[in-house]
């Protein structure tokens, strides 16, 4: 098993560098870049996100400009708006974000940075990227991990009780609703819990948007956590519906393939009861995906609901985070980011794989490699 963790890590690294070069050659073509914002702001267009602009960026783009904003000679064709603007103005804000010089040597500067864990700072807010993912991860985990678990919490009694039910009408009906659950997008029940949940058209029963009210600080210990609760439960509950689809169907069907098999029938020609049976023999052999893809499911609700999520409930977390920095153009916290979250992804990869190993022992990847 030491070997084959070993390649896998081994394989870590030019995965995550076939990630970065392909997503910064793309960034390369893409229209309104930093210097493109920078200049926006400099005809008086503002930014994408008023809260971006930072100190720095305030300093610069009062260079070149006259007491009225107009610029004060000069021009450049080589980025969109900055017909007026001195070419001495351009090619400062080139040299502060680094354009000034070539594509290739930017990414090996980048790479470099970044194997030494550092990942520089946002060009819009005067913080560095590690310090700005730590102060929007706990949201994210917390939704992430709260969803998860609660999916984990319904599908697997679920999708039990489906199994050894198969066919009666209990199955018939949770199945119509497992169906229309998954058919569901994530947005579009949000919303639909926005409206009927939060003061849209029906009742105001849970808070529009945040994570906290506005008194949190005032509020005693256990107030705090009913306040938390209260405003976690309508992003919870949107971002599990998709996953607990997918989780019972997959606990059902994993129930039936084991019930079927030979030493289940032995089991019961002992005569062990039926509980005996189904949590004693079948529940380790049927639950062995379920629960070893435990990680792989936390890191699907924890990447792919946050965006549409937290943007919808208003929520600070990482997935509004890229989501602005992406239409901000704001490049060490696309790449630093980028660079994270594909880092934890794979090894997220081989957690999963040690899950499996740890829940039935009789696996070996080794083995299967050979």
């Amino acid at each position: 098993m030491g070997a084959y963790i070993l390649r896998r890590l081994l394989l870590v690294i030019p995965t995550l560098l076939g990630i970065m070069v392909i997503n910064f050659v793309l960034v390369q073509f893409v229209p309104g870049g930093p210097v493109e914002q920078a200049i926006a702001r400099a005809q008086g267009g503002g930014d994408v996100f008023g809260g971006f602009a930072g100190t720095q960026m305030d300093a610069g783009l009062n260079t070149g400009l006259d007491e009225g904003g107009v610029a004060t000679g000069g021009g450049s064709e080589k980025y969109i708006g900055a017909r007026g603007l001195p070419p001495e103005f351009i090619a400062e804000l080139e040299r502060e974000y680094g354009f000034d010089k070539p594509p290739l040597q930017r990414f090996l500067n980048m790479m470099w940075n970044y194997m030494r864990l550092d990942f520089g700072e946002s060009y819009f807010r005067s913080i560095s990227v590690t310090d700005l993912v730590l102060e929007k991860m706990p949201v994210s985990i917390s939704l992430g991990l709260w969803s998860t678990l609660i999916a984990y919490l319904v599908s697997i009694p679920m999708g039990i009780r489906k199994a050894v039910r198969d066919g009666s009408r209990f199955d018939t009906w949770t199945s119509a609703l497992i169906i229309v659950a998954y058919a569901i997008p994530g947005f579009l029940f949000a919303i639909l819990l926005l409206v009927l949940l939060a003061g849209g058209s029906y009742w105001q029963i849970f808070p529009l948007r945040g994570l906290t009210s506005d008194n949190w600080e005032s509020l005693s210990l256990w107030g705090k956590i009913a306040d938390y609760f209260w405003h976690i439960t309508l992003p919870v509950i949107a971002s599990t519906i998709s996953a607990f689809a997918t989780l019972t169907l997959l606990t059902k069907n994993s129930f039936l393939d084991e019930i079927k098999k030979q030493y289940v029938m032995t089991a019961r020609a002992k005569g062990l009861s039926e509980r005996r049976v189904l949590y004693g023999h079948v529940f380790r052999n049927a639950m062995l995906i379920v629960i070893a893809g435990f990680p792989a499911v936390f890191i699907g609700v924890f990447f792919g609901q946050s965006l549409i999520i937290e943007t919808i409930f208003s929520l600070d977390g990482l997935g509004r985070l890229g989501f602005e920095a992406a239409v901000a153009r704001d490049y060490p916290v696309i790449f630093g980011t980028l660079f994270i979250f594909g880092l934890l992804g794979l090894v997220v990869g081989i957690l999963s794989d040690l899950m499996y190993v740890f829940v039935d022992p009789r696996i070996d990847f080794e083995r299967r490699e050979g």
